[in-house]
């Protein structure tokens, strides 16, 4: 936990701008996610990272971004807590380390690869069981093959709709927290 808080690290698309759909959803999980005392985690850049940011700020809560000094790209205006990461690599493992939970946004080559690690990190136990909610579709078929693939069902992945679902699926989860 961070700072006595739980952490939710939020994966996502990086290409939504103000306005679109996917970033005002990603808003409002920022919101919800502030809104019951927790920490918003991601990786400290624009579109979805920005957005669960700065739905996190308004409801008055912490963000963590983790960014990569290899893109010599500042982190976004809405993050409380910066921690630059020398590479790739370290910038994904300490995502992962700082999650008490994660959700998966819609995203791309990006967002493939830090949910293949999540899989990969629980399904070889090198990491304890965490909480993880599919926020989109697209991931059905990526984690279909990984399940079969290792013959591993991850008890702990759900698939959820909204920002709402999420924060009823971790409550489910933590408890009254």
């Amino acid at each position: 936990m961070w700072e006595g808080r739980r952490v939710v690290t939020i994966f996502g698309s990086s290409r939504p701008s103000r306005g679109d759909p996917a970033y005002v959803r990603a808003e409002r999980l920022g919101l919800a996610i502030a809104e019951r005392g927790w920490v918003v985690c991601n990786g400290g850049y624009g579109g979805t990272m920005a957005a669960s940011a700065q739905g996190a700020r308004q409801g008055g809560g912490a963000t963590i971004g983790v960014t990569c000094a290899l893109y010599g790209a500042p982190p976004n205006p809405f993050i409380t807590h910066h921690e630059e990461a020398v590479d790739l690599f370290a910038r994904l493992g300490r995502l992962l380390e700082l999650g008490d939970a994660y959700v998966i946004l819609p995203g791309g080559s990006g967002t493939l690869l830090e949910l293949a690690l999540v899989l990969e990190y629980m399904h070889k136990r090198l990491m304890p069981p965490k909480p993880v909610l599919l926020m989109a579709r697209q991931w059905r078929p990526v984690v279909a093959t990984a399940q079969r693939e290792t013959g591993s069902h991850t008890a702990s992945l759900q698939e959820v709709r909204t920002p709402e679902a999420a924060i009823r699926a971790l409550i489910g989860t933590w408890g009254g927290e």
